[in-house]
């Protein structure tokens, strides 16, 4: 019989980049804010790695994030590691059986062999309130994502299947809620009412950096907007939940996200362009396609730029940017909403003619509030003032929150199963646009801020048709 007090997590794939780097520090930070919890963690691959070297490497995880305290001791004390197909009835049969608790099953595998390991999954009679863990992408198109969740719901419930965004921890969703609907001042601005234009915006310096075998295949567009960047402005978008339980925030989410639709139904209004040589940050980067591993003739974006509409009562009729990119020159993970212009200002005040601007930053999770307000000196100019605070940081990194939710059950911030579907929906008619050539691919310096033909950046303005 398990042992109700301790969760095993089984990590497929566990010799690869994403368990040593993201899973396990994660775990190790878990597990040192929490002492009293037990987790057995079982790591299997087709690497072959003796018991001692995989000890050593999960310490140098957890080291690498000062990760200390019993429970971390008791993990290093008992953690194994398997060589395993786990494509293979029999060697997944095995992996469950040396579990000592009930298993949650995190996949850090390639999606072509997460599903062909839940294929084997869905014929074996596995331990009772088995969970699984899958990351992104969840499918290759919409029909894709429709055939993995017929498969995943062959072999547990929803509620047991986390489909992992960690780029929106507990922390930020939190944040984010509370901001909207625990402020009287500010909830009611967040409608079309009194609100311009919305951008949620995921910028980083760093460029494509030894990923070509995923990236190459998928560009910002997937990697990016179709999943995180969705995510986000649902939470952002959302009506306010009865509670903050799963069923009641993945509701609420679901409604904006079917609520969503390309901007005026033109998928010509997106745009993508591709990085070419220059310097981020003092660092030389090769042009896009002349990275290792590139095939220059896929196409494939390193920045892209969508404009939906959340077309509801709250929000129809406001244009929603959604960007992302890489080797540009400032990171930025934000949320800009630009409020409209007072319908009347006396003209004997010389403005600055700035909108006001609620900024959101995600990462650290801050805010600011920008505003005009009469300067000193002349008391009949206005100039712009900013208002700031930080948010709660939370006690744990992104995959420390991940890895809590899954082995506490809590699905609250996984994508359900209808969510990635949707995901797929909005943006297949920009997928079909951009295959049949009907949006040029442009360029831009790697360390700019994009191509310069381009909008300047906090400028919500679709692509000419």
């Amino acid at each position: 019989m398990p042992d109700a007090s301790t969760s095993t997590l089984l990590i497929l794939g566990a010799s690869g980049d994403l368990s040593a780097r993201l899973l396990m520090p994660g775990l190790g930070m878990l597990l040192t804010k929490e002492p009293e919890r037990r987790v057995q963690l079982l790591g299997a691959g087709v690497e072959e790695i003796s018991d001692a070297d995989w000890k050593k490497r999960v310490k140098a995880s957890f080291d690498s994030e000062g990760a200390s305290g019993p429970a971390v001791e008791q993990l290093l004390a008992t953690t194994t590691y398997m060589t395993s197909d786990v494509t293979a009835k029999d060697d997944l049969q095995a992996l469950f059986d040396a579990c000592e608790a009930t298993p949650a099953v995190y996949f850090a595998l390639p999606p072509a062999i997460t599903e062909k390991a839940c294929e084997q999954l869905a014929t074996m009679d596995l331990p009772p309130e088995t969970s699984l863990a899958l990351e992104k992408p969840f499918g290759t198109d919409e029909e894709s994502a429709k055939h993995l969740n017929a498969l995943l719901a062959r072999i547990v419930p929803e509620g047991r299947i986390h489909r992992v965004d960690h780029f929106l921890g507990r922390s930020t969703v939190l944040n984010l809620l509370g901001l909207r609907f625990a402020n009287r001042l500010i909830e009611p601005m967040l409608s079309n009412r009194d609100v311009e234009s919305i951008e949620i915006v995921y910028d980083e310096q760093l460029g494509l950096e030894n990923r070509a075998r995923y990236y190459d295949h998928a560009g910002a567009l997937v990697d990016m907007i179709q999943s995180h960047l969705l995510q986000v402005m649902a939470v952002l978008v959302m009506e306010a939940p009865a509670t903050l339980r799963a069923e009641d925030l993945r509701d609420q989410k679901q409604l904006a996200l079917r609520a969503t639709r390309i901007w005026e139904d033109d998928p010509t209004s997106s745009r993508r362009a591709r990085y070419s040589a220059g310097t981020v940050d003092g660092r030389e980067l090769p042009a896009y396609r002349d990275e290792d591993g590139v095939d220059p003739d896929l196409g494939t974006e390193t920045l892209a730029e969508v404009v939906v509409e959340v077309r509801n009562m709250r929000w129809a009729g406001v244009p929603i940017l959604l960007r992302s990119g890489k080797a540009l020159a400032s990171h930025r993970r934000e949320i800009i909403v630009t409020f409209k212009a007072p319908s009347h200002v006396p003209p004997e005040f010389t403005t600055l003619r700035s909108a006001d601007r609620l900024r959101i930053c995600i990462a650290p999770d801050e805010m600011s509030l920008e505003i005009n307000v009469n300067g000193p000196g002349d008391p009949y100019v206005i100039d712009r003032a900013t208002l700031k605070t930080e948010f709660n940081a939370g006690d744990l990194p992104a995959y420390g929150e991940v890895l809590q939710g899954i082995l506490d059950g809590d699905a609250a911030l996984s994508v359900r199963g209808d969510a990635a579907v949707e995901g797929w929906r909005i943006v297949a008619p920009v997928l079909t646009a951009w295959k049949d050539g009907r949006v040029p691919l442009d360029e831009y310096p790697a360390g700019s801020d994009g191509p310069e033909s381009w909008p300047a950046p906090d400028v919500v303005v679709p692509a000419e048709r």
